[in-house]
């Protein structure tokens, strides 16, 4: 017998060990990037109504105001914003990456711009100081993009808010070099979705905006571009016919019927702009991307007013989705600015620093909504006030109605009594459900005969807030 025999099976199994170490490495390196690249492109679905990704799974787009997450957040705080997003179901977060062009810091005191020019970005290649304080402006916002593509969460960018380009800051020269810059440095990242403007008004500096739109979809063309106007209004009344412009965008603004000083005077009808988007053509989706916030006063300005609470939330996430949005955008008063109780600049009267607002009724009921809408199917979904027989109502008692071919949706705010027009969707007979939108939990109430006309009461008493969504299903 060769005396190394005995040695054999110890060198074997050495080798084979690290052999085995080095295949788990490879493997773990593999998923970890394969996990980053499993977050899939943005398009606009088949029928121009919704989103999906580029394997056609519908997208439902639940979005968060995070506006000043690059200039306010360093990134231990960041990495707690994301996460807790992330596990509340939100998938879109709608940030400033220019805030103020006078300001144009981070956290770590890096600036965006040399002399406040657009034109001139101040990038420091290739700086990976060990000292955080030192942290390079777009390295910075680049870490927190990817930090949000590992969670699986898009970022809705706006490059410059509007308030610089109202200034006459910005000429249509310096925004066309921005644009493509910026557009050219993240054309690559899956996870981005382009918000033009920033609350204004499109008929405002409509030069600026349209050399911006242009440049990004030309150095970008593969991620979706709406424009975020100011409150009240609507991308569609300047840019639907824009070939940047993808999807349509709604400020539907934070002021009281009786605050609404517009042409237009929807006050608190949200669903009134998803609805006259809805009918444009050419059809392109639309989206409620900025409706009152939570914890914020009502009209904005004067806080001694009652503040928007988590029933208004819901509100306006159902009337706009139910009326033919292809998703929501949540906001908060506190979290949008991240405010901490030592600003000294908070706006619009904050009670509550960022980090406990992150967990707020209103934030934690969104994920309902968006179960809801997924649960059934997604593309053939449509507005339909039809199947109210009797009294939409009006103001508070609206009734908003939406269906596929097998299911009907309808959302009642108060938990008033309603007559429904069966024979809507298939099936000689339908299963009624009550969903909840504050738990998300179900209620089942019977088989009906899905015809005529059919008499449903929502549970406990009638009073703003009690809000319930009445689903029908074909029992076929």
């Amino acid at each position: 017998m060769n005396r190394h025999w005995k040695k054999r099976p110890l060198l074997l199994m050495k080798k084979y060990s690290t052999i085995l170490i080095i295949i788990i490495v490879l493997i773990s390196c593999t998923g970890s990037d394969n996990t980053k690249e499993q977050l899939p492109l943005l398009k606009i679905s088949d029928n121009h109504r919704f989103l999906a990704d580029e394997n056609n799974k519908p997208f439902f787009w639940l979005g968060d105001t995070g506006w000043l997450l690059f200039k306010k957040l360093n990134r231990e705080d960041a990495e707690k914003y994301l996460e807790n997003r992330k596990r509340k179901g939100f998938n879109v977060i709608q940030v400033m990456v220019l805030h103020d062009l006078d300001h144009p810091v981070n956290i770590y005191g890096d600036s965006a711009f040399v002399c406040k020019n657009v034109a001139i970005p101040c990038e420091t290649t290739g700086y990976k100081p060990d000292n955080e304080e030192a942290y390079d402006f777009w390295d910075h916002t680049d870490y927190i993009i990817s930090l949000a593509a590992e969670k699986g969460l898009y970022m809705a960018l706006v490059p410059v808010w509007g308030s610089n380009v109202k200034s006459g800051d910005i000429s249509s020269e310096q925004a066309s070099a921005f644009g493509a810059w910026i557009a050219k440095r993240y054309r690559d990242r899956k996870n981005i979705i382009w918000l033009n403007g920033g609350d204004i008004n499109g008929n405002d500096s409509t030069a600026v905006w349209k050399a911006l739109g242009k440049a990004i979809r030309t150095n970008d063309p593969n991620h979706l571009i709406t424009f975020h106007p100011r409150g009240r209004l609507q991308s569609s009344m300047w840019f639907h016919d824009e070939e940047w412009l993808d999807f349509n965008m709604i400020q539907s603004g934070h002021r009281r019927y009786d605050q609404d000083d517009t042409e237009l005077a929807y006050g608190e009808d949200n669903w009134r702009y998803v609805i006259s988007d809805y009918k444009l053509q050419p059809v392109k989706p639309t989206i409620d991307g900025e409706p009152s916030y939570e914890g914020i006063p009502q009209g904005l300005h004067d806080t001694l007013q009652p503040y928007w609470n988590h029933n208004d939330v819901r509100r306006y996430a159902y009337w706009s989705v139910f009326s033919g949005a292809f998703g929501f955008t949540y906001g908060h008063n506190a979290v949008m600015q991240f405010h901490r109780a030592t600003d000294t600049d908070a706006s619009y009267g904050p009670k509550v620093e960022w980090e406990t607002a992150l967990n707020e009724p209103g934030a934690q009921q969104m994920i309902h909504l968006k179960q809801l809408m997924l649960s059934r199917d997604f593309f053939s979904r449509v507005p339909d006030q039809s199947i109210i027989a009797y009294n939409q109502g009006e103001r508070y008692d609206y009734l908003a109605a939406t269906r596929g071919d097998d299911y009907a949706f309808i959302y009642n705010y108060t938990g008033r009594k309603m007559d429904i027009t069966m024979g809507k969707i298939r099936g000689k007979k339908v299963r009624a459900s009550w969903f909840n939108p504050r738990d998300g939990s179900w209620q089942e109430t019977g088989t009906f005969i899905n015809s005529g006309k059919q008499e449903f009461q929502p549970p406990a008493m009638v009073r703003d807030g009690n809000d319930w969504v009445l689903v029908l299903d074909s029992v076929e």
